[in-house]
């Protein structure tokens, strides 16, 4: 009957799976063979034992299934429940405590709700009573492995987070932030002004602080004011302070956050926005090194570092007359542009697995980690608010997720592809031009929501010469109708495959 089974089972396989190593534990030898040869014949390595405590020995330090051996990456173990000494519940129980990372099927031919919850509790992956269809353990076999290279992919994600791809807590392991980091680390140690430019949410002022905490001023004070949140007719009495009296409201001598960063560094963002009164008594500040509160006379001498942040282009800006030139020079003794998070896409999976470990754990959220999907979608999202707005999307992620990994549903929707971030992605395995134009082609249908007229607008064709495209792509089905002749926008050429139009 056994055999009967397995050879029903073979031939409804249609497929070999990739190579996996597999222990099988059961008593019943005929069972134990049976399976063997059913995962032998897919191509797996399989590992037999006949009870429980020979499996624990095989898998524990110094075994042939150890971690440190060769053999030792096992992807899933299958036993039976009930076992002569141990059985399977009690080898479950130990198996987390000893190799809580390999996926534990159990089976059994007495099976009740109470053994199941029992087994589950002890961190079974799953439980299947017997007789079971073959077609239905291969299902939950396979299941428990994609779970594991889950894991596996995971704890990879980790090691590379607390690998060298950290500048105090900017993270980042793309060449741009490698040569970022570079930079930090010269020059961290001088006292030159730093001036670092980048979109909003590309994290200026966490560049500021490595650059600070790296060199001699990291025990001084380290202050920050953002020149946009502060009114500007406050804004110079809390960079230079005020004597009491000098204006309404001033009750006390107040000391300005240059006073306070004495020693220290000033960290002053968004200083495009600052007016140009200001900026003039700021220059003057870093050409003669000190300060002069309002409504004082007196100047004090201050050993500050300024690094300066801006989104806005300051170059732009100085031609319009709205940012001093020579502030500019006296900022930007050290330049630093951050690139925004799209340019940098081999980022984006070591921060969310940062972020997702950081809002797990303040959450005490049960949430381990991405699944490979949730990750693919991560990277072809658009970012416009760079990392702050992917910090934003795994909290929410973590927060609101019912699994213990974030999927591709817990994150938004609005997939947004940029036009340099398609070239980028459809030319990166260096593609055929007939494979370029039908990856464009697909692009700007999906864009249009499959409307062909104005599809064929953008391409510069007609909608016969579409139709005809997507026939060839297979992006349509062969029995839809063609189109009625309409007026010929042009045709792409027939002696090549290239995306000119004619």
């Amino acid at each position: 009957m056994i055999c009967a089974l397995k050879n029903v089972f073979l031939r409804t396989m249609q497929k070999q799976t990739n190579s996996h190593s597999i222990v099988i534990i059961d008593d019943e030898p005929e069972m134990r063979t049976l399976l063997s040869d059913v995962f032998t014949d897919q191509g797996h390595k399989i590992h037999a034992f006949a009870d429980g405590a020979s499996a624990l020995v095989a898998l524990s330090e110094g075994g042939p299934l150890s971690r440190n051996e060769e053999a030792g990456e096992v992807d899933v173990i299958i036993s039976d429940i009930k076992m002569p000494g141990m059985d399977g519940i009690e080898l479950t129980a130990q198996l987390k405590q000893l190799r809580p990372e390999i996926p534990v099927v159990l089976a059994t031919g007495f099976g009740t709700i109470e053994t199941a919850i029992e087994a589950m509790q002890k961190g079974a992956f799953h439980y299947i009573t017997k007789p079971f269809k073959l077609a239905e353990l291969n299902t939950v076999t396979e299941r428990a492995i994609e779970f594991r290279k889950l894991q596996q992919d995971n704890t990879v994600l980790r090691q590379e987070v607390r690998k060298t791809w950290s500048y105090g807590n900017v993270i980042g392991k793309s060449q741009n932030m490698k040569a970022i980091f570079d930079l930090v680390e010269r020059v961290s140690g001088a006292s030159s002004n730093v001036l670092i430019t980048g979109e909003s949410g590309t994290g200026k002022e966490m560049i500021a602080q490595a650059i600070h905490r790296s060199g001699p001023r990291a025990n001084k004070p380290f202050v920050a004011i953002n020149c946009t949140a502060i009114p500007e007719n406050l804004l110079e009495s809390e960079l230079f302070g005020h004597a009491k009296g000098s204006f309404t409201g001033a009750i006390q001598r107040k000391r300005g956050l240059f006073e306070e960063a004495n020693g220290g560094t000033i960290f002053l963002d968004e200083i495009g926005d600052m007016n140009p009164l200001l900026q003039s008594k700021l220059l003057r500040v870093i050409q003669e090194r000190k300060i002069r509160a309002v409504g004082e006379n007196i100047a004090l001498d201050v050993n500050v570092r300024i690094i300066a942040a801006t989104h806005k282009d300051l170059r732009a800006a100085m031609k319009d007359g709205r940012f001093r030139d020579d502030l500019f020079y006296r900022l930007s003794v050290i330049p630093i542009q951050i690139p925004p998070l799209r340019h940098r896409q081999e980022d984006i999976p070591l921060l969310a697995e940062h972020f997702l470990k950081k809002y797990a754990a303040a959450n005490q959220a049960p949430v381990k980690g991405f699944t490979k999907r949730a990750i693919q979608k991560l990277l072809r999202l658009r970012w416009e608010g760079n990392v702050r707005e992917l910090e934003n999307v795994v909290e929410r992620a973590v927060v609101l997720c019912g699994d213990s990994l974030v999927d591709e549903g817990d994150l938004p929707t609005h997939e947004l592809v940029s036009p340099e971030s398609f070239f980028g992605d459809a030319t990166r395995d260096f593609p055929t031009i007939e494979k370029l134009e039908e990856r464009y082609i697909k692009l700007i249908l999906e864009k249009t929501a499959g409307r062909k007229d104005k599809a064929s607008n953008i391409l510069g064709i007609n909608r016969r010469t579409l139709y005809r495209k997507e026939r060839e792509y297979g992006l349509v089905s062969a029995n839809e109708p063609e189109p009625n002749g309409d007026e010929d926008l042009g045709t792409f050429s027939e002696s090549e495959s290239g995306m000119s139009a004619h």
